[in-house]
């Protein structure tokens, strides 16, 4: 089982995000540790990329943010901060960001810088299934787990892309909803009901989204919080650490 897999094992799993540079990598470094302590089980940090277009406005000012810092925050510079980071945590820890950066960077070099720093999954919301293969390799040479995105939209598609899923499988609303819309129709249970038709993979759901679906909560295994732990982090910037800890503790209590 992988380290991802265990982090489902028996409970339903709080999956945390933050941008990595935002508003430092220090602090990222910090938050890292926080969630943890607070009882996250998996950590996601979004690799801050110039046109971040599946991100919500929320993650897109936070982009913006750790791009702006002064010395910029780059691939490499993150690459150091979770080297440093991987040893005074337990959780694994999942990176998210675009194709072009890991083309750029080299698909085999990048996943073995992944590997010597500890992370253990991968998320490329703008890499199409059907182009999986030419990154999936070198992930598998590295042990780094592609997670899969299922969207309302690939409803067509959602058997064939979970069926060879690992790690978790990330069921992502329409935009609107990611924005807190309350008029979408989504009918999440439907979704699930297909993926759970093929895999056993985890599925996780986001919190702070607007499900039709009053019973959501019973049919995922984990939640991904985004918008809520960035907007505390652009409340209070070097400060965040302790309600980043409070909202993390508080969520995870009630799950």
């Amino acid at each position: 089982m992988s380290k991802i897999s265990e982090a489902f094992k028996n409970k339903k799993a709080f999956v945390g995000f933050l941008t990595a540079g935002d508003p430092s990598l220090d602090k990222t470094e910090e938050f890292i540790v926080t969630m943890e302590k607070a009882g996250a089980a998996v950590i996601e940090i979004g690799i801050p990329f110039s046109d971040p277009i599946a991100e919500t406005p929320v993650v897109q000012e936070a982009n913006v943010r750790a791009l702006s810092v002064e010395g910029g925050c780059t691939t490499d510079m993150i690459f150091a901060m979770l080297g440093r980071v991987k040893d005074k945590v337990s959780v694994p820890l999942v990176l998210m960001t675009y194709l072009n950066p890991v083309f750029k960077y080299g698909y085999e070099a990048f996943m073995r810088k992944c590997q010597e720093n500890g992370v253990s999954g991968l998320i490329i919301p703008d890499m199409p299934y059907d182009e999986k293969e030419e990154i999936l390799p070198m992930a598998e040479k590295y042990d780094i787990e592609i997670i899969s995105l299922v969207a309302p939209a690939s409803k067509s598609r959602i058997r064939m892309i979970a069926q060879d899923a690992k790690g978790y499988i990330y069921v992502l609303p329409s935009l609107d909803a990611a924005d807190g819309r309350k008029d979408v129709v989504t009918d999440i249970s439907d979704i699930v009901g297909e993926i759970r038709g093929v895999t056993e993979t985890p599925v996780v759901l986001e919190i702070g989204v607007n499900y039709p679906e009053a019973e959501y909560e019973t049919i995922a295994d984990g939640f991904v919080v985004e918008n809520a732990i960035v907007n505390l982090i652009a409340k209070h910037g070097m400060d965040a650490a302790q309600p980043i800890y409070d909202y993390v503790k508080k969520t995870v209590d009630s799950l």
